[in-house]
């Protein structure tokens, strides 16, 4: 509640510094989603983010499968030998486990991709979005998709439809989409998230 009356304080500081000058409003999340390249490069991420998940289980897989093997035969090795499986154990399970934090961990290889492939396109509309604000001489240029909560936003000073066509992008339908709703949600540019690997198994801390 705190948050929603600063950032409706802000908002009226805001249109009470501009007045007069002329003001709109795009939905970044409604432009994303009526972009091909865009759904094409959240599929390719969840593809890349499957396959290494896949990749991570297949380690603890192999972990679990020397742990069984080291629990049925430890009876029957020496104290050296023993030890040799445990530190083999070990070591597979740290680089399952930094395997892992290098896939998914912040900044890490999903990440790296996410940036190669969505900034270009999230770049593209920013720039989209400043020469219409140059051109129309737009004072402010809000995103209903952002953290300014719009209380209430009049479809005349909607501009996301000119973005899509300035970019060479068909308009889409708003009805048929949940940004295009006048109950927008909050947040960054809305983007899909790609799968993320699951809890990870512990190997020799079952002991």
């Amino acid at each position: 509640m705190k948050k929603t009356v600063v950032t409706l304080l802000f908002a009226l500081a805001v249109f009470t510094h501009v007045d007069a000058q002329k003001f709109c409003y795009v939905n970044t999340e409604y432009i994303l989603e009526n972009i091909p390249e865009y759904k094409s490069a959240m599929q390719q991420l969840d593809q890349i983010s499957i396959q290494w998940q896949k990749e991570i289980e297949a380690k603890y897989a192999h972990i679990d499968k020397l742990y069984k093997d080291y629990q049925a035969e430890q009876i029957l090795l020496t104290e050296e030998m023993r030890k040799k499986r445990e530190q083999e154990i070990v070591n597979r399970e740290k680089e399952a486990k930094d395997l892992q934090k290098q896939r998914f961990g912040y900044e890490g290889d999903l990440f790296k991709k996410k940036q190669e492939l969505v900034k270009p396109i999230q770049d593209k509309i920013y720039n989209a979005i400043k020469k219409m604000a140059t051109d129309q001489s737009y004072a402010v240029i809000f995103d209903k998709s952002s953290d300014l909560i719009m209380l209430y936003s009049s479809a005349k000073y909607d501009k996301s439809d000119e973005i899509l066509l300035q970019l060479g992008y068909k308009a889409g339908t708003k009805g048929e989409t949940k940004s295009g709703s006048g109950d927008s949600k909050t947040g960054d540019t809305k983007q899909e998230t790609p799968r993320q690997p699951v809890e990870s198994k512990p190997g020799m801390d079952r002991k």
